[in-house]
């Protein structure tokens, strides 16, 4: 006899089990249901049921099983966590090219951390200092060259890899080294200002404007808006791509409304406001020394021994990574090509995805000690050669405020002094400002004593070549006027008066000076007296006009062949300035 069972009677059913209310949920008769059948006599259909229900009970548990484990396989896919971890996600490469850092990744990393200053609404600007770095640029000739020998180089790796390693290893190699050529090849000129860099102080000049209108609502005159540059083309076409921003519908030119505007250039030979660089003797003696190790006679640490064990490392760690047989001029070049990669094309997956984070720390970090060493406060004369420079910013504040005070001709005022030049230029600047120190290193400064390098990663330093110098790095220094009555404003004579103060910025951001007790917000008499004046005793011709004391032997660490002891016997007789035949005078212009 057949009995039909609803849902709410099987939960009626003794004994009422968690199972038999998974059956009756799915419309199973449960194990209660298929007992009372069977002590009714249908046998046949409770042997049915009770076949369904354990049919039931095996997929239900099989599926409990399997289900788990596929969905933990498709997380792990999805999220790739057997390669990286989540640190190395977050990691952004393009963050840490030192020097070759473009602007807008440069701006991104401000961590927030400084409070500026609060302007006292009655102070207003009134003139402008810029002292610039140009834009993102293509690669040098000289650098183009090698990155088509690294091509060859590359070739011949591969090729030994096919014949000495296996079909596993060979599996391990990056796919896009195989048949890899320059983005650059063929190309016989270089450094040139790119698009990225024209965008780069054509925006800088227009965020300018914007921020500075009581400074740009003249009319435009060359001696009101002083714009200068090196002679070097990059320079000066970042001078004019800044114009365009700044000056952008103030005149008659094109559907833009631009104008035309001066850019003046001073020769090479003698310029030492922009490139004191080139002028100093002082400075290429002994940039040569460090550089080249032609002489040991500089204190300064060898740059080329900081890097070559880091280098060797790294090029250990990647040969057993990938199976070729990396060099320390490999790892120096995919190096370079990482940073030319990621800065000019945002491609960050190829040379940059050789390194791990922890290598691109470290090699990043080798880079900002060679422009700490170099250029910043690795050596003395590096930013004492920059004197005139600070000078003739202070110069132009001091006339400006002449001009407010009422000493000069009305409507003959300058309200902005534009530079763009090289991170020779900014770098030594930004030291004489005393930024991006360590603790007490400014008082270290201000007496003339060394400085240790920069700490090593993972440890957290100041001095990054991010920061520092990116491209269209800038430092800003802004002349305010400001009413007597504002607090800390008075003068150490005790005279009250209209008060001028220094507002410095880097990069567009404010950022403390330790002359001026960690706040970006100075009085102009106070800047003058910690952070200028300490640094006019130096005077230019006396820092790069030095005799130095030569070695005697005219080539240091080698026997001089025959031709050399030739070429010394004329120089005798007919003598060369800055002559040394051992030293090869090679450069690496930022």
């Amino acid at each position: 006899m057949m009995v039909a069972f609803s849902a709410s009677s099987l939960l009626c059913c003794r004994p009422c089990l968690a199972v038999d209310f998974l059956c009756v949920f799915c419309d199973v008769p449960s194990i209660s249901s298929l007992l009372f059948i069977a002590r009714h006599g249908d046998r046949i259909v409770a042997l049915r049921h009770l076949w369904i229900a354990l049919l039931f009970f095996f997929l239900v548990g099989l599926m409990a099983i399997a289900f788990p484990t596929l969905l933990l396989t498709l997380l792990l896919s999805s999220s790739h966590l057997p390669l990286s971890s989540p640190a190395d996600e977050a990691f952004d490469v393009r963050r840490h090219l030192s020097t070759v850092t473009r602007y807008d990744v440069a701006t991104e990393t401000y961590d927030g951390s400084f409070s500026p200053s609060a302007i006292h609404d009655g102070c207003r600007p009134i003139h402008l200092n810029l002292v610039a770095r140009h834009g993102t640029r293509a690669p040098t000739k000289k650098r183009i060259k090698e990155l088509d020998r690294l091509a060859i180089r590359l070739d011949l790796l591969l090729d030994d890899a096919k014949q000495k390693a296996g079909k596993d290893s060979l599996q391990k190699i990056p796919a896009w080294l195989w048949g890899w050529q320059s983005p650059w090849k063929g190309r016989e000129r270089g450094g040139e200002l790119i698009v990225k860099g024209e965008e780069e102080l054509y925006k800088l000049g227009t965020r300018v404007r914007e921020r500075f209108p009581q400074l740009f609502d003249e009319e435009y005159h060359p001696d009101t808006f002083r714009i200068m540059a090196t002679q070097v083309p990059r320079a000066s076409a970042s001078a004019v791509a800044f114009g365009m921003g700044i000056f952008a519908g103030k005149g008659s030119l094109g559907p833009g409304q631009h104008r035309s505007f001066s850019v003046i250039s001073e020769s090479r030979a003698s310029d030492i406001h922009l490139r004191f660089f080139d002028t100093c003797e002082t400075y290429k003696f002994t940039h040569v020394m460090i550089t080249f190790q032609e002489f040991r006679t500089s204190k300064e640490p060898d740059v080329e021994k900081i890097k070559e064990p880091l280098f060797d490392q790294i090029a250990s760690s990647l040969s057993s990574r990938y199976h070729l047989n990396f060099t320390r001029q490999d790892i120096s070049t995919l190096w370079f090509l990482c940073k030319q990669e990621a800065s000019l094309l945002d491609i960050t997956n190829r040379a940059c995805g050789l390194f791990n984070p922890s290598e691109v720390s470290l090699l990043e970090w080798t880079d900002d000690i060679e422009v700490f060493v170099l250029k910043g406060y690795g050596e003395s004369v590096n930013y004492h050669m920059g004197v005139p420079l600070l000078q003739d910013v202070v110069h132009s504040m001091e006339q400006a405020i002449s001009a407010e005070e009422g000493n000069l001709a009305s409507g003959t005022s300058e309200k902005a002094r534009l530079r763009f030049a090289h991170a020779e230029t900014v770098v030594p600047f930004t030291c004489l400002l005393g930024l991006f120190l360590e603790g007490p290193e400014f008082e270290q400064i201000q007496r003339e004593q060394p400085l240790s390098l920069p700490p090593k990663p993972p440890q957290r330093r100041n001095w990054r070549g991010s920061s520092v110098a990116p491209f269209a790095g800038n430092n800003m220094l802004v002349l305010y006027q400001c009413p007597g009555n504002t607090s800390n404003d008075r003068l150490s004579s005790g005279v009250q008066r209209n008060k001028y103060f220094v507002h410095v910025l880097h990069n567009e951001i404010p950022i403390p000076m330790p002359g001026c007790g960690q706040r970006d917000f100075c009085q102009f008499e106070v800047f003058k007296e910690r952070i200028v004046n300490p640094h006019l005793k130096h005077d230019f011709n006396s820092v790069c006009n030095m005799k130095l004391k030569m070695p005697e032997a005219n080539c240091p660490q080698k026997p001089c062949s025959f031709t050399t002891k030739l070429s010394n016997l004329f120089g005798r007789f007919f003598p060369k300035k800055d002559h040394n035949p051992c030293i090869k005078n090679k450069k690496n212009e930022l």
